[in-house]
């Protein structure tokens, strides 16, 4: 996803103090928040939301009418190479449709290639100069996916759906006031966490508090405690890795996910060379300078309302010591290409086309590599696209929660079962 000072200069700290928000025992407050309890000691500030919800009916007994509304057959063969080459191979029948919008995608490739971000092992072409090619190497790991799940229509006032918003670093759930008041008002129950240390959170000053596996395991905590039947993950930057996460964790709950300029699908590792390795009283200094950076590379605009938006909310409020242990725990080796390419769940990824922290390849990378995406992008946007384009933002995003597959009318030909990866000198 993201590392290195991607979202470092999310540090909009504009001279304000440190996080100083004490632990609170999980209480609902007065104004609609709900701060939870995570571990002793760690609380989170929780945004819970919706309508008064009603048992759905059960749906009517389906007849033998051929008819399998959002049944989707997955499979997929993964083989990783010593020589670090990754092959992806989709078997089945993925199902597409058009999302109103700009870039909707079209059918995956039959297998797709690439090469590992770092390989593992040597060379298995032709060795230069040799005048012959040297055998091909057995596969270093195979993966076999083959499953059935159904996608449906996400729609409001269901009472078994609920949506999950999580920011990145140096924001707060302020950022998703539009989506949030939105999908509220069309009857869905959200959920809206602050990560430790930003926003109301509780600001532990201790480093390991902000490793990525720290993070993760919060979310996953928030999650199981929300999380109905049919559960949709949206993340921002930082906040697609823990979607990622989740939906590798939770196949059978996570029923879609969108992820907004997130990157691409590469394991985090934290910059050696970055600035924000500075001491923590230098990083202070110097916050006037990283908020105009930010202003100037997070927004494809930086007037007056863009400064504005930086003030409002405390949506940028994070204390030089958070914002230097975030981006230094950045470590996750496991959410590599093989992790993403092993997602069976549809994703929707929005890019703004100004993002300066996100180029477009990277979001193009992923969506390639996972099985069930549609990349949508918004010309006027930037990084901070949810809060600079709020209506084209919640219009992709319902679009999203609606769509389902086209259904499979009459009788269907039995999928065929996955073949093992012929070794060599079978060939």
């Amino acid at each position: 996803m993201l590392t290195g000072v991607t979202d470092g200069f999310f540090c909009c700290l504009l001279g304000t103090p440190p996080n100083a928000v004490r632990p609170l025992e999980s209480v609902e407050s007065s104004d609609g928040y709900t701060f939870v309890e995570v571990k002793p000691g760690r609380v989170l500030r929780v945004k819970h939301a919706g309508p008064a919800l009603i048992p759905t009916p059960p749906p009517p007994p389906e007849g033998d009418t051929g008819v399998k509304t959002g049944l989707v057959r997955c499979q997929r063969r993964i083989t990783v190479y010593r020589n670090g080459r990754l092959v992806v191979e989709n078997l089945g029948r993925a199902p597409r449709a058009d999302l109103q919008g700009r870039s909707g995608s079209g059918d995956p490739p039959a297998a797709l290639e690439v090469e590992l971000a770092e390989p593992a092992g040597g060379d298995a072409r032709a060795t230069p100069g040799s005048g012959r090619r040297r055998r091909p190497r057995r596969p270093k790991r195979t993966i076999h996916i083959d499953c059935e799940q159904r996608i449906t229509s996400c729609k409001g006032a269901q009472a078994d759906v609920v949506l999950f918003f999580i920011h990145g670093v140096g924001g707060s759930l302020a950022i998703w006031k539009e989506q949030l008041d939105f999908f509220v008002r069309l009857g869905y129950e959200v959920v809206a966490p602050d990560l430790a240390g930003h926003g109301a959170s509780s600001a532990p000053q201790v480093a390991a508090a902000y490793t990525f596996y720290a993070l993760a395991e919060d979310m996953r905590a928030i999650f199981m405690r929300y999380a109905k039947k049919r559960n949709v993950l949206i993340g921002h930057s930082y906040g697609v890795s823990f979607c990622t996460f989740l939906a590798h964790e939770y196949p059978d709950l996570v029923h879609k996910v969108i992820m907004i300029n997130g990157g691409g699908p590469t394991a985090l590792e934290p910059s050696l060379c970055s600035i924000f390795n500075m001491p923590t009283c230098v990083l202070h200094c110097l916050s006037p300078c990283l908020a105009w950076s930010f202003l100037k590379a997070g927004f494809a605009r930086q007037g007056a309302k863009e400064k504005q938006l930086l003030k409002e909310g405390n949506a940028f409020n994070v204390s030089s010591f958070v914002l230097r242990a975030m981006m230094s725990g950045q470590y996750w080796p496991e959410g590599d290409e093989v992790y993403h390419a092993e997602l069976t769940v549809p994703v929707l990824l929005v890019h703004g086309m100004h993002d300066k922290f996100v180029p477009v390849e990277e979001d193009q990378r992923m969506a390639e590599i996972l099985l069930l995406a549609f990349l949508k992008l918004i010309e006027e946007g930037s990084h901070m696209v949810m809060l600079e384009c709020p209506e084209t933002v919640n219009t992709l995003l319902h679009e999203f929660l609606l769509w389902e597959p086209e259904p499979e009318v009459g009788p269907q030909p039995e999928p065929q079962p996955l073949q093992p990866e012929p070794t060599p000198g079978e060939k």
